[in-house]
């Protein structure tokens, strides 16, 4: 086997960020496990799930570090963010949630760039299954990616399942291409 051919092993952290209640516990089991739990468990500090993925041959092991949003854990977060590849930030469609959880995108924003510099981010505006679709500003949305940099958004439903795959191969596969050649 010569060195072009050979496979290499590939090890990426991606933070998963946002309001407290949005669902990123949930997106992360429902893309890792394929489950869904509907009554809500606070995630106390961090909490992070394993996965294994092959991508062209090549073993990808994937660490998603699920970050606490509640203020009383943002002491906490310097410490979880450190050593991630990428990040993920969620905000919640639900009715209620999304005024507040979508004005945080920015303070969230901030805070993994503070500490990780420009890293890969991929919005996901969660519990779409709990709203009419036609009723998203995306113009909105799309304004905040483009200013922001962000690699896209994605309308996901840990419940459904609507999004998820493709909203975590986008991130994965950024990962990927970024650091296969390197």
């Amino acid at each position: 086997m010569s060195d072009s051919d050979e496979r290499k092993d590939f090890v990426f952290k991606i933070t998963v960020i946002g309001d407290g209640g949005v669902g990123k516990t949930s997106l992360i089991k429902k893309y890792t496990k394929g489950s869904f739990k509907k009554e809500y468990i606070k995630t106390l500090g961090a909490q992070f799930s394993k996965y294994d993925e092959k991508i062209e041959g090549s073993a990808v092991k994937l660490f998603f570090w699920d970050i606490a949003g509640q203020a009383e854990f943002s002491f906490m977060r310097p410490t979880f963010y450190k050593g991630s590849k990428a990040a993920i930030i969620v905000f919640s469609h639900a009715p209620g949630e999304v005024e507040k959880s979508f004005d945080h995108i920015f303070d969230w924003h901030e805070d993994i760039k503070k500490y990780c510099g420009d890293i890969p981010i991929v919005l996901f505006g969660n519990k779409i299954d709990l709203i009419d679709e036609s009723s998203i500003d995306n113009g909105k949305i799309e304004e905040i990616v483009n200013k922001r940099d962000f690699l896209g958004f994605y309308k996901t439903s840990a419940k459904t399942g609507n999004g998820v795959y493709e909203a975590f191969q986008a991130i994965i596969k950024n990962l990927y291409e970024k650091y296969k050649d390197l």
